[in-house]
């Protein structure tokens, strides 16, 4: 059996680091049943092109494919006439001479087919901004034209990406309508933003970088941690709590209910035992 190396196909970008795979020693089968999830996932390579489960992971190099018959699509951006190409896959197919894998296995094997894709921390919205040329964004007029011609960001350039339950994409932009695969005159073709629903022209696979999936996860988990209630056990009033910032205390609508019930009971409790000082002063 040869022991020559497979050379990677994987499609790199300028400026990024690879990061070296650990040699890791042979564990006992125990230890390897423990431990095998989390060394895979050590293991993974970053450049890997996954699927996003959650819109909040689709970010950095996107490829963005639609499964148009007979031949699946991917967006492409032509740098030297400025416009946006969707590109035949199948094209590649007859150019290479061999079987194209299937649909969600497929990667990008050209630059101008990967789109780079920012967010503003905190926003729903996307903007996706073209990996090749000067970097153009994506934009979506009034009338439903997409071009990819603006050198800013706008309202027009925003992008709000749903996952649908089978796992594909929509992209809706600023006037609520959807991204969408259009035919034209002469079988042609092109992108369209004008869709009211989200049909089949509709929905995309996007596939994004592990690395970039998994940076989003970490920010989330990070997010939720500052923001998540734990509830502490204050023994001198048995009253459950939760403090941050400066000590500020946020309880729950039951707890306010609670609170004000037991201190409406022990107003009550006062005024009675005020009473009977009083009564018990007047008798004396």
């Amino acid at each position: 059996m040869s022991t020559e190396k497979v050379r990677s196909t994987k499609l790199k970008f300028k400026g990024e680091k690879t990061k070296k795979k650990r040699k890791r020693d042979n564990d006992d089968d125990e230890v390897g049943r423990v431990s095998g999830s989390k060394r895979k996932d050590e293991e993974e390579d970053p450049e890997t092109w996954v699927l996003p489960d959650n819109p909040h992971e689709i970010r950095g190099p996107t490829f963005i494919i639609h499964p148009s018959d007979p031949s699946p699509v991917c967006m492409n951006f032509n740098a030297a006439a400025a416009r946006i190409v969707l590109h035949l896959l199948d094209k590649e197919k007859l150019e290479g001479g061999t079987e194209p894998p299937t649909l969600l296995d497929r990667t990008p094997t050209d630059v101008s087919q990967v789109w780079v894709t920012t967010r503003v921390a905190g926003s729903p919205t996307v903007n996706l901004r073209t990996g090749t040329g000067e970097g153009k964004f994506l934009s979506c007029d009034t009338h439903g034209l997409v071009s990819a011609d603006r050198d800013a960001r706008g309202p027009q350039e925003e992008w709000t990406p749903v996952i649908m339950p089978d796992g594909m994409v929509a992209f809706m932009n600023v006037y609520e309508k959807y991204l969408s695969v259009d035919e034209v005159a002469g079988g042609t073709l092109q992108l369209r933003g004008d869709s009211e629903e989200v049909g089949f022209g509709e929905r995309f696979w996007v596939k994004i970088q592990s690395k970039y999936k998994k940076e989003a996860n970490e920010e989330e988990k990070k997010k939720d941690g500052k923001t998540s209630v734990s509830k502490i056990n204050e023994t001198s009033s048995n009253q459950l709590y939760q403090t941050w910032g400066a000590g500020r205390i946020v309880t729950s609508q039951e707890d306010k209910k609670e609170l004000k019930r037991a201190r409406k009971e022990g107003r009550l409790a006062e005024a009675m035992l005020d009473r009977r000082s009083k009564l018990k002063r007047f008798v004396i």
